[in-house]
This record gives C-alpha cells, sequence and structure tokens, in this order.
C-alpha cells in the first residue's frame, strides 16, 4: 500500500486563485455533496469536525480548533488537520497541511462569490478586520483586480497600520465613511455583534460576510440583509447553524426564500448578479466540501 503524501505550505507558490475558484465552480457541477459537521463548544473555545463525499472526487475529514485564547499562549487560534481520502478505495490518500486547506478554500470560497456578484468596475476594496483572512482577501481580491485600492478597517488601530504597511494597502479609522465609500466590503472580525450597518452600504455594493461561523456570532446587522440580495455558498452549512444567517432568521427578519442561491446554483446562472445597482451579499459558512475541494485542487497544483 502507497504511503499517503504530505502536503505542506511548500506547494504554495504553484497555486493560483483564479484556478481556485474555476475548481470550486466545477466541484458543484458534480454530484451534490454529502456533508456532516459536528460542533462541540468550551467556553469560547470550539471543536469543529467536517466530513464530505463528493462521488468522483473523493472523501475528505477536516477536524478544527479554534481557541480564543492561544494567541496569548503564543500559539496560534485555529488549528487542525485535513485527510483526504480515494473515492474508489476510500484508503487516506494525502494529509494535506491544515493551514494551507483553509487559507485557500476561505478566501476562494469569497473570491468565487466576488467573480460573480460584484460589479465588473469594483476597484475600491475595504476589509474589515487584520487578521490572517484579512491578509488572504487582499491577495484574493487582487488576483482578480489587480489595480484594486484596498483600505483596511480594524477595531485595533495599529493592527490595521501594520497589515497595511505589509501588503500596500490604507488604513482608515472611520468604518463609516469607508463602507460608504467601498465597492467590495470582505468582514474577517470575530465579532459577535454586528459591525457592518446596511444604512451605510452604497448602490452597487458586494459585500463577503467571512468571520461569523458560531451560531452566537454576526458581523452585518439586519439592514444589510433587508437590502440586500443575498446569497450564501452552501445552504446546508449556513441555515440552521451559522447566526448571520440563522438570528435574522428566527427574528424574521428575513426568510429562506430570500436566500437566492448557493454555489450549487452557479451551474444554472442564479448565482449572480442582475443590475449595477444591487447590493450583493455573500455569506461564507465553509463547508468540508469545500475543503475537500480544496485540498483536491491543492494535491492536484503539487503534481
Amino acid at each position: 500500500m502507497t504511503a499517503p503524501r504530505l502536503i505542506g505550505p511548500e506547494v504554495e507558490p504553484r497555486l493560483d486563485w483564479i484556478a481556485l475558484t474555476d475548481a470550486i465552480a466545477a466541484g458543484h457541477e458534480m454530484p451534490r455533496a454529502e456533508v456532516a459537521d459536528t460542533f462541540l463548544y468550551r467556553g469560547d473555545d470550539t471543536l469543529l469536525t467536517r466530513s464530505a463525499w463528493i462521488d468522483g472526487l473523493g472523501l475528505a475529514v477536516k477536524s478544527a480548533t479554534v481557541f480564543p485564547g492561544n494567541p496569548d499562549r503564543g500559539l496560534g487560534m485555529v488549528n487542525g488537520a485535513v485527510n483526504l481520502l480515494d473515492d474508489a478505495t476510500g484508503l487516506l490518500e494525502a494529509i494535506v497541511d491544515f493551514h494551507l486547506v483553509t487559507k485557500w478554500k476561505t478566501a476562494g470560497d469569497s473570491l468565487l462569490s466576488a467573480r460573480r456578484l460584484a460589479r465588473a468596475d469594483a476597484r475600491r476594496v475595504l476589509v474589515i478586520g487584520a487578521g490572517n483572512v484579512a491578509a488572504s482577501m487582499i491577495d484574493a481580491y487582487r488576483a482578480l483586480i489587480p489595480d484594486a485600492a484596498v483600505t483596511i478597517w480594524n477595531r485595533s488601530a495599529p493592527a490595521a497600520r501594520a497589515l497595511a504597511d505589509r501588503k500596500g494597502a490604507a488604513a482608515t479609522g472611520d468604518l463609516e465613511l469607508a463602507v460608504r465609500d467601498a465597492e467590495i466590503i470582505a468582514t474577517t472580525t470575530m465579532s459577535r455583534q454586528p459591525v457592518l450597518r446596511g444604512e451605510w452600504l452604497s448602490p452597487g455594493t458586494h459585500v463577503d460576510l467571512i468571520g461569523a461561523y458560531r451560531p452566537d456570532m454576526r458581523e452585518a446587522d439586519d439592514e444589510v440583509l433587508r437590502r440586500a440580495r443575498l446569497f450564501v455558498d452552501s445552504r446546508a452549512t449556513t441555515i440552521g447553524h451559522i447566526g448571520e444567517i440563522q438570528i435574522p432568521l428566527d427574528a424574521g427578519v428575513i426568510t429562506e426564500n430570500d436566500i437566492l442561491g448557493d454555489f450549487y446554483d452557479l451551474p444554472a446562472g442564479a448565482y449572480a448578479r442582475r443590475s449595477d445597482d444591487a447590493i450583493t451579499v455573500a455569506k461564507n459558512g465553509g463547508g468540508a466540501h469545500l475543503d475537500l475541494i480544496a485540498a483536491r485542487y491543492i494535491l492536484s497544483a503539487a503534481g
């Protein structure tokens, strides 16, 4: 039996953001994934195990721990492992670096939404947050828009300035003004209360909601969802699971019919912008099927 391959960050120079979004779209033309999620909580700590099987593509099991107190210990907040298994035999085919898969899947997911939902002439990008996901989103957006003008806002102004200096972007302390001026917005925070207000959004803006992953977390207020044409990457992993969607559903702010599409609607063209002045919102909820697609892309790119 052949030993499983170990795929680490050394393959990253071979990866391409646009090619990954093409792979994600192609994966949603295959038979619908079977997915199962398990969440365990201990205070602020989370253990998330996500499994997926796409007939013809394979199986993946991703276990992730989110320990918000780790940075105070000099450790990474998010850790885990990704196992990629062969579709025909079920044998372990590869162990792919968790952080590599998470980085590329998370940002690639929202980049695909921006490719389909943002205006073609959008250039002014606002990233809310200054962590690893924020940095990845800047790289991803610039793969799509090489001349993007990127602005960063973060609750900690020094962190925003540090990331801006590293990425050749601008930092701002005025979130409302930055939102009003932006054409694409990414929220990448750990907030449990909304930081993005719908009253600030200008017509034609596209918003990628990324950070809220727990039932008690939100980054956008009700008015954002009321004003927007709303999309999710996966109904199966957002509805009933993520506060960004479920809290307003429970409150009657939106209904499930207000969710106009997920990535399985890409082949039919339903996951798309319909007018220049529409506000579009895409909730990035992730899901093991997206980890599977990303891990398979990374393994293929590794050669």
